[in-house]
């Protein structure tokens, strides 16, 4: 995929990473870690402690989801930087615009993505 195809995905995925960071802020009150967010969100609860406990394992699930989208943003945003955008990393076919539409940053076709989370599958 050439850059003048490229640049509606990237647009894409700025828009989705500035989303992601302005929600990221406004619920944890400011730039802050999603941790100290939580110690400070919980030091005044007075819930019992495995419910806090459970809370607190939520949030930080929360946490680990949000970085997890920023990184594939960013590593899509540097493939479109390096010309390798919309190329499966497993098969090096293109991957469909429809999913890059849907997904803009997909790593795999649908096939290899399959593939991929028979293996590895969701937690």
């Amino acid at each position: 995929m050439d850059s003048t195809q490229a640049a509606p995905f990237k647009e894409k995925l700025l828009e989705m990473q500035a989303s992601l960071l302005d929600s990221i802020a406004l619920h944890r009150g400011g730039l802050v870690s999603r941790a100290e967010a939580t110690a400070e969100h919980f030091a005044q609860l007075e819930d019992p402690q495995p419910e806090v406990a459970a809370k607190k394992e939520d949030e930080l699930s929360i946490d680990e989801h949000e970085v997890a989208r920023l990184a594939n943003i960013a590593a899509a945003l540097e493939r479109i930087a390096s010309g390798t955008y919309g190329q499966c990393i497993d098969c090096g076919d293109e991957i469909p615009i429809a999913r890059l539409q849907a997904a803009p940053e997909a790593l795999r076709c649908i096939a290899c993505q399959e593939a991929f989370e028979k293996l590895h599958p969701p937690q």
